[in-house]
């Protein structure tokens, strides 16, 4: 049964679910907001409207995900490959993820490369590469 204390995060739970699956049992916790670090670093090496392209801290990273589900739903994220580094220390996720943007109903498809860095069994530092012109495409297109 998923925690309702991260109930508005819903729309998002097939990447949730996938990072944290993919991470198995390198890190503890149950959801992916319980697997980083009060003080995480998650940067992202791309540019995308309201969205910094580094975030710090655990607080900060949920308002972040708070406004992508308000904005997209996904239905699924897939495609997973997974590299691991630094005896497990370092993990390079690849995959995919599918969803609708909410206010177009425009489906949206995106692929991730993201490298994640552990240190006491949670997630230290993220760094995410996207395909920037598919969510160009998705937020920008008219319905």
């Amino acid at each position: 049964m998923p925690n309702p204390k991260y109930a508005a995060y819903a729309p998002a739970s097939p990447y949730f679910s996938l990072v944290r699956g993919a991470l198995g049992d390198r890190v503890d916790g149950e959801h992916f907001f319980d697997v980083i670090t009060d003080d995480v670093v998650y940067e992202v090496l791309y540019d995308f409207p309201g969205w910094p392209r580094v975030t710090q801290g655990r607080t900060d990273l949920m308002t972040r995900f708070r406004g992508y589900v308000d904005n997209i739903t996904l239905q699924s994220a897939d495609k997973l490959i997974i590299h691991s580094a630094d005896a497990g220390n370092v993990v390079v996720l690849e995959y995919e993820v599918h969803g609708t943007i909410l206010a177009t109903g425009i489906k949206y498809n995106n692929r991730f490369c993201s490298i994640i860095r552990i240190q006491n069994r949670k997630i230290v530092h993220w760094r995410d590469y996207m395909d920037s012109l598919a969510a160009w495409n998705a937020l920008t297109a008219r319905n």
